[in-house]
């Protein structure tokens, strides 16, 4: 086995703002993995939306506008509730809520077994010490995560995965699909349910298509012009645009559940669209958080809101499974050297790409 070294190459976030507070270094040190964890050669890591908003304080409550408008340069007057949690972030911070890597070292408590073993890491985890599961933290949030050469994690949070798909296929998968899966699982998606996916085209987006198709939904994505045919090719059994008038197209009461992360400007017509005891589902708001609600819509018609952060560990090992038997299939847009990260962001903000923006970290 190759030695593990004492320096290694990652990149760090100095403190809320733009892409100049990311600090790519090549003297990090390798970090030691404590009772119960397992250190981890990253070979790729994916970027996410959650990285991109935290990086520039989007999280913060003085914050209304999408992750877009503040993508480059960051917020103002966020410092103290700049993170999801709503309280303050430790800096210098290694973020990464996605990677795929190999362990080489455990810590106290752990089956020396596991060195070896390929894994993922569940993105979001239950907070140590605490009884309420959805008391949870995010990996290379409020610990140090995949962008960097190698990464400690709980052991019992690290999933070995039996595939033949690359380190930077298998890199998509964690918090994108894990989100998708559990917004998929806690709403109770079925065969012959009418799904309509906002923002079809992006990490989460792609995942929920393929993730409700899994479970014999028809799906409708919404998309922007030239990605059609994409984004079908992955499932989708319909195809709206980004800005059109949905209830023109769909009528209203026309769909089951509603799968959204993008809120923003066209909020207001999606409980509009939804059945009688209709479902709305929601992960993200990249398109503005800020949104106006008819309350009538909702308890006139019985609809049930749902919304995630939190991935059981269920719906992950479920994810895992669907990876390993080949249901589900990777989306990667674009691949990056660990060292262009700041053209990677830019990448992914362009939202010019379908599927996920990649990081190659191994050497």
């Amino acid at each position: 086995m190759t030695a593990i070294p004492e320096k290694m190459n990652g990149v760090q976030l100095k403190g809320f703002g733009g892409f100049d507070q990311l600090d790519y270094r090549t003297d990090i040190q390798v970090p030691t993995p404590k009772k119960g964890e397992v250190l981890i050669k990253i070979g790729a890591a994916a970027v996410n939306n959650t990285d991109i908003n935290t990086r520039i304080g989007w999280y913060s409550k003085n914050v209304e506008s999408g992750t877009n408008q503040g993508g480059a340069t960051g917020f103002k007057d966020v410092n103290k509730d700049g993170s999801w949690l709503g309280k303050a972030l430790e800096f210098p911070r290694i973020q990464g809520a996605d990677g795929c890597g190999t362990i080489v070292a455990v810590g106290e408590g752990v089956d020396s077994a596991r060195i070896g073993e390929r894994v993922l890491v569940r993105s979001v985890q239950a907070e140590p010490n605490t009884e309420n599961a959805f008391d949870c933290i995010t990996w290379g949030s409020e610990c140090d995560g995949a962008f960097a050469e190698y990464a400690t994690a709980l052991s019992d949070e690290t999933f070995a995965v039996d595939s033949n798909l690359s380190d930077s296929e298998l890199a998509t998968f964690p918090c994108s699909y894990g989100t998708a899966n559990n917004l998929v699982w806690r709403v109770g998606v079925k065969a012959g349910d009418t799904v309509l996916v906002t923002g079809a085209s992006g990490g989460v987006g792609s995942a929920l298509v393929q993730l409700a198709k899994v479970r014999g939904a028809k799906v409708i994505g919404v998309v922007d012009p030239g990605q059609e045919e994409r984004v079908k090719g992955y499932g989708a059994d319909q195809i709206l645009h980004r800005g059109d008038n949905f209830l023109e197209a769909l009528g209203e009461m026309s769909v089951d559940v509603v799968l959204d992360m993008v809120a923003g400007e066209s909020w207001p017509q999606l409980p509009k669209l939804l059945k009688k005891g209709g479902k709305y589902g929601v992960c993200g708001a990249i398109g503005g958080p800020v949104v106006k609600l008819d309350i009538r819509d909702v308890y006139l018609k019985d609809l049930s809101l749902f919304g995630t952060t939190y991935q059981s560990k269920e719906s992950f090992e479920e994810l895992i499974k669907y990876i390993e038997d080949g249901k589900i299939k990777p989306v990667v847009a674009k691949e990056f050297e660990l060292k262009d990260i700041v053209k990677a962001q830019e990448a992914f903000l362009s939202k010019k790409y379908i599927g996920k923006i990649v990081l190659n970290v191994a050497d």
